[in-house]
This record gives C-alpha cells, sequence and structure tokens, in this order.
C-alpha cells in the first residue's frame, strides 16, 4: 500500500524538489521507501511513498521500470493473484526481478495492455507511463477501494493518491465547487468524479484513463459495470451456500497472505465476524481487534467481540475510547481530502491505530451491507415505493412540506420521502433536501449535475426498488464514503486495509446470482449471510444486531463537543455557508439525536474549509 503522485505537461517543467514535496505529504502512506522518476527535460515526474507489503527488498522499489525502460509504474495497492498471474505469465515467456506484485502488474499490462484489468483480483490505482509514446495510463479497482484524485488544466495533468499532494504545488487552486457542496450536504459526502475543489475530479471506481502528453488529450471511461440480478432459476439458500463459501474462503485466504503481520477489525457485527471466522478456519490462528465506549451500552460491542473472539480462539486486543477523541477532528479533517459527515471516521482511525502496533495489514467486514442488503433503506425504500401508488409524489407538495413541517419534526423526512418526486432509492437516505441545503448556502443546484438527478441516473438500468437502493449504495456511500473513511484513517497510521467481501468473484456472485428478496425480505436483511451465520458462528451470536464501528455521537454533541460547535456556528464563513443558517442548524441539533448527524456534517465541513483554506467565489 502506497501513496503516489504524477506531474505531465507540455510547456511547464516540475523541479526535483517541488515532485519532492507533493509526494511527503502522504509520507503516512509510505514510511518504509521513496522514489522519484523525473524525465530529462523535467515535463513529466512520477514519485511514490512504499508501505512495503509484499516483497519488503528493494525489487519492489518504485516508480518501477521495464526492463526495456519505455514503461514506468506507479502504484498504489495489493493484486491479490499475483502468484497465479505470475506464473501464466511465465508460462508465455516471460522472466521477473522481485518477487513484488507491482512487477507483475507492470508485465501483465505489457502482456495483455489494457486488457489486464480484468484479469486483476485486489484493490488498486496505479498509472503506467509510456516514455515513447509519452501516454499514460491509468485505473482504479472496480469498487473504489484505493483513490485517485487528478487535475487536468494548463496544458498538463497532474495526479495522486491524496488531494493533499496535488495541493502541496503552489499555483493550485483552492476554490469550491458549489455543486459538489450541494451532494456534501445532500448525503454527507462528495460522489463519483466530483471533487469538493473546483477543477479537480476523482477517478471513478471501475474507471480507466488515457492521457496523451502532446495533444494535451485526456479520456475517461469505465472498464467495468456493476451486474445486475440475472432473473434466473431460484436456488435455496443451502445451494446458494455450497457455491458461496468457498468464495470467501478463497477471497479470505488470499488477503491474509503478506511478508508482514495481518490482523482482523473486529466490530462485532455480522460482516466482520464471518471473516474472523472464516479466517480463523483457513489459517489457524489470527490477532482479532475491536474498540469500545464505556458507558455508551448502545455503541459498544466490544464486549460481544471479546466473547466472539474467545470461541474462535484468536488473539484479542481492545482500545476504549472517550469522548476526549474530539481532539482528533482538526487531524482527521485534514487527512480527508474531502469532508465525510461520518462519525465511525473516530474509530476507525482509533482501532486502525491500535492495530498498527501489532500488524501491517488488516482484514475487515466492508462491503457485506451494500451486497448483501444489511441497510435499514434497502426494507424501507420498497414500502415507500408501495405507498408512492397513491401518487402524492406527482403533486407539487414536497416543496409545501419541506417548508411548514419543523426540522424537529420526527416524521418529516419520512413525509419528504413520499412525497418528493426524486427516486426513493435516491431520498430514502437522503440527509437534507433541497430547501434545507439552499437555506445553508443560499444557492440552488438544478440539472444533471444535481445531487438527486445525478444519483438517479446511476440506476437507472435497475428497475426493482431494493436492488436500486442497493447498487445506489454500492456507486456512492460504499465506495465515496465508507471506503473513504477507510482507507484514510487506516493510512494516517500506515496501515493497509483490506475487504474480502469486495473480491469481484463475491461481488458477481451477490448482485447476479441472489434475487432481491434473498437480499432483503419482510424487514430482514442480509439473509444469505445470516443463513451463513447459523453455520459458522456461535448459536448465541445476534446476527441481527447492526452496529459496526460506531459513536455515541448526539451524547457527545451535548456534551464534550459542545465547545466546537459553538466555535463552528461562530465562526462560519460567510463566503461557504449561510452563518444565519449555520447558528439555526446547531441551536436546534445541540438537544436532538435526529439532527446530531447535520450538526456534525456542517462541522466537520467547516474544519475541512479551514484547513484546507477552501473559499467560495
Amino acid at each position: 500500500m502506497c501513496g503516489i503522485v504524477g506531474y505531465l505537461s507540455s510547456r511547464r517543467p516540475i523541479s526535483w524538489d517541488l515532485l519532492k514535496r507533493m509526494r511527503d505529504q502522504m509520507t503516512h502512506r509510505g514510511p518504509d521507501g521513496e522514489g522519484i522518476w523525473l524525465s530529462p527535460d523535467g515535463l513529466v515526474g512520477l514519485a511514490h511513498r512504499r508501505l512495503a507489503i509484499v516483497d519488503l527488498t528493494e525489487g519492489g522499489h518504485q516508480p518501477m521500470a521495464s526492463e526495456d525502460g519505455r514503461h514506468l509504474i506507479n502504484f498504489n495497492g495489493e493484486i491479490y493473484n499475483h502468484h497465479e498471474l505470475r506464473e501464466e505469465l511465465r508460462a508465455l515467456g516471460w522472466s521477473f526481478r522481485s518477487a513484488s506484485d507491482t512487477e507483475v502488474l507492470l508485465v501483465a499490462f505489457r502482456q495483455w495492455g489494457e486488457d489486464a484489468l480484468t484479469r486483476l483480483v485486489g484493490q488498486f490505482a496505479f498509472a503506467i507511463y509510456n516514455t515513447r509514446d509519452r501516454t499514460l495510463f491509468a485505473a482504479r479497482d472496480r469498487a473504489g477501494e484505493k483513490p485517485l484524485f487528478y487535475r487536468h488544466a494548463d496544458h498538463g495533468l497532474a495526479f495522486a493518491s491524496e488531494l493533499k499532494g496535488l495541493l502541496a504545488h503552489p499555483e493550485m487552486p483552492r476554490k469550491a465547487d458549489p455543486v459538489a457542496l450541494d451532494h456534501y450536504l445532500a448525503y454527507g459526502y462528495v460522489p463519483r468524479e466530483l471533487c469538493l475543489l473546483a477543477g479537480y475530479a476523482k477517478l471513478p471506481a471501475g474507471h480507466k484513463l488515457r492521457y496523451q502528453l502532446e495533444s494535451n488529450r485526456l479520456e475517461v471511461e469505465p472498464y467495468w459495470s456493476l451486474p445486475q440480478w440475472q432473473n434466473g432459476p431460484r436456488r435455496s439458500f443451502d445451494e446458494l451456500l455450497e457455491e458461496f463459501e468457498p468464495l470467501l474462503e478463497t477471497a479470505v485466504r488470499r488477503q491474509l497472505l503478506a511478508d508482514v503481520p495481518v490482523g482482523i477489525l473486529l466490530s462485532g457485527g455480522l460482516d466482520s465476524s464471518l471473516v474472523a471466522a472464516t479466517a480463523a478456519r483457513v489459517s489457524g490462528k489470527v490477532n482479532t481487534f475491536t474498540i469500545g465506549f464505556p458507558g455508551h451500552a448502545a455503541h459498544d460491542e466490544s464486549p460481544i467481540a471479546k466473547r466472539l473472539a474467545g470461541e474462535l480462539g484468536t488473539n484479542h486486543v481492545e482500545l476504549m475510547a472517550e469522548p476526549s477523541t474530539l481532539d482528533l477532528l482538526p487531524r482527521l479533517a485534514a487527512q480527508f481530502d474531502e469532508p465525510i459527515a461520518d462519525s465511525s471516521m473516530i474509530p476507525t482511525y482509533l482501532v486502525s491505530q491500535l492495530v498498527r502496533s501489532k500488524a501491517t495489514v488488516a482484514l475487515g467486514g466492508d462491503g457485506g451491507d451494500e451486497l448483501f442488503g444489511g441497510y435499514f433503506q434497502h426494507g424501507w425504500v420498497q414500502h415507500i415505493a408501495r405507498a408512492r401508488k397513491f401518487g402524492l409524489h406527482h403533486l407539487p407538495l414536497a416543496e409545501m412540506a419541506a417548508r411548514l413541517l419543523p426540522y424537529r419534526l420526527s416524521a418529516r423526512k419520512m413525509a419528504l420521502r413520499l412525497l418528493d418526486h426524486a427516486d426513493a432509492a435516491v431520498t430514502v437516505s437522503r440527509v437534507a433536501e433541497p430547501r434545507q441545503r439552499e437555506a445553508l448556502t443560499g444557492r440552488r443546484i438544478r440539472g444533471e449535475f444535481g445531487a438527486e438527478r445525478l444519483r438517479t441516473s446511476l440506476i437507472s438500468a435497475w428497475r426493482e426498488p431494493r436492488e436500486r437502493a442497493m447498487a445506489l449504495d454500492f456507486l456512492t456511500y460504499m465506495c465515496d464514503d465508507i471506503l473513504v473513511k477507510v482507507d484514510r484513517s487506516s493510512m494516517l497510521t500506515s496501515l493497509e486495509v483490506r475487504a474480502p467481501l469486495l473480491d469481484p468473484a463475491i461481488i458477481e456472485f451477490a448482485v447476479t446470482k441472489l434475487a432481491p428478496d434473498q437480499r432483503v425480505a419482510a424487514g430482514r436483511r442480509k439473509l444469505l449471510l445470516r443463513h451463513l451465520a447459523k453455520k459458522r458462528l456461535p448459536t448465541w451470536f445476534d446476527s441481527h444486531r447492526k452496529q459496526g464501528f460506531s459513536i455515541p455521537l448526539s451524547a457527545w454533541l451535548r456534551g464534550p463537543w459542545a465547545s466546537m460547535l459553538a466555535d463552528v456556528a461562530e465562526n462560519a464563513d460567510g463566503g461557504f455557508l449561510n452563518p444565519k443558517a449555520v447558528r439555526s442548524f446547531i441551536k436546534s441539533g445541540a438537544s436532538s439525536d435526529r439532527l446530531a448527524h447535520q450538526v456534525y456534517q456542517i462541522a466537520i465541513l467547516e474544519m475541512w474549509r479551514r484547513e484546507y483554506r477552501v473559499t467560495m467565489d
């Protein structure tokens, strides 16, 4: 796992020192090694920070050049099937100088070109530069586990694993994008290619990028799309488990392989518990880690994790968190290149810090909710769709309801979901409706890039409400909130986190082999995983308990975080958000569990704005 940065320009060379400064903004991503390659004319530069996981020798040093010097690779991630690919390539006549997966990826590209992407099993964001043609090819993994930001402007292209790597260049602008801001306020994160800084973009998950230096031509297109349910013959859960369990075992076994110590993030929830149980079965003794919140039993699953670890026979370690972790917020706001309103970034960071003292790699349960139907909204969306058969959402009532219903009203969001003309899958997880966002910013974003319309366009191919909701969460929330949280929080501690449930074969199985009602039905969620839990977890384990790593947010907002909220209210930038509207939200939300998330969302946004010195035109 690493941090990468690249710079290409047809007009303005970059200095070694500046490229180094951009690279070293991401030292936390790679404390074990560093490298720079600069073209003789200084117009192209690649730089790398290394976290050594596979082949700890200099054989894995990057940027890595091919034997003939034509290609250079800058790679962040892990290729879990690199052993199989190595043998396949050897059979085709290729030889290798190292045991690293980086070299396997480079040789695979030389053998198969862009088609190599279909053979990769792993998490990755990489760029390969062709010194002869002066072209760059880049790609990001299917689920979006590893990040890649870029800026195409001024007759050139710059890219980096983290936005802060680009911003180390003194000429990079720091203006906010109002469209991306609207998305953040609507859902708590910035999705897909959008970036909260104007003029920058993210390479979306499952996409590839081509850039030609001489013509300054940039092309971005998908190489993979989330498949759909095949609507074939239904199979029983026992039959489905016969196919699924070997896929899970293969994924876990592959991801346990490393040349450094490996652990398991055990929250006590269903997904991480199944990963831990599978790891114990295929590997024997494993290390598990969890975090607890004393005095907040509803958020503390450490006793469950400890009991399960005892029965699985793992080496288990606990960390207890206190509200003083408020001190972490400015640091995390700086680490998260764009703000995300996900308070579980705090326990994720804390448990990553704990794990890093014992291991360099950790496996988690991310992906289970989106693939197998684990969120409440996956069931609610069907109820909303049925209620909409009365046609009220076709009437101009949503705006009136948004204006008349007070924010504190518990039924407000549900009423707006029923009355809003936007797709139920789009509104069911929305944090703030258009009127609320307009009050905060003084702007109403319309058109194809509006928060609701963009999401609707992403799921146009799906018809069944539950499928639409799960597909949307996979394409947006998982990629741009959950996986961002995991990547930035863990990499701040130089820990690599892996997600066995996001193995391509498991993704394919979940979305093509399971009918919607075999994922979510009659208020029950993750049906297949619960069947597996009956088989592989103790009888006392409550597979319906839904928690994960989360914090007692509303209690902390009323108590030890009150001073932070006051500071945000008094100093919110007038050009970014409306100070009067911010104060109103802080006042109404400080004692309301329902509004705690939005209060936190505004606080994180303001802290991010200060850390990155962002302005709004």
